[in-house]
């Protein structure tokens, strides 16, 4: 089978396309951008496009920066540094990660912290308990949790056994 052909679209087309593709889902300039270099736009035609979603509010970055966090902190229970990162490898400006940031209750962080080394903890078969700790921390580490806060609840955990 022949690799399918790009579509080539003119900018009026392609700002249409845009609309839809922004109001499906909050996405970053970066990412309307490389969709529209696959319409085989020109990069004046792009940026005009890019200024006119901006303008009529389907992109906003700040908006998608607090999406975004809240959303990967609620529901797949990200720490700040990873959350942090992704926003950043997004492109996203150092003003609108930290408005992302301010969506992260600090209290509620802290309890799903600990929430979530008490679950590895309870669920991890490995009978050394320092040899628990470690693969505890590694675990929360993964998530993006910040090193201090990570000891903190790990040691918390273990002295309620």
């Amino acid at each position: 089978m022949p690799a399918k052909q790009p579509k080539f679209y003119s900018p009026a087309d392609a700002y249409v396309k845009a609309t839809a593709f922004c109001a499906y889902q909050e996405r970053t300039q970066q990412e309307v951008r490389e969709k529209l270099y696959t319409y085989g736009l020109e990069e004046d035609e792009v940026e005009e496009i890019i200024v006119r979603l901006i303008q009529e509010n389907f992109v906003n970055e700040e908006r998608f920066a607090k999406t975004f966090a809240g959303g990967k902190f609620r529901l797949k229970k990200w720490g700040r540094i990873k959350i942090r990162l992704e926003l950043k490898a997004r492109g996203l400006s150092a003003y609108c990660i930290q408005k992302g940031m301010d969506e992260i209750d600090p209290e509620i962080y802290w309890d799903t912290l600990l929430e979530l080394a008490d679950k590895k903890n309870a669920s991890e078969k490995e009978p050394n308990p320092l040899v628990r700790k470690q693969k505890v921390a590694r675990f929360l580490l993964g998530k993006g949790y910040e090193q201090d806060l990570v000891w903190e609840a790990v040691n918390s955990v273990n002295e309620e056994e």
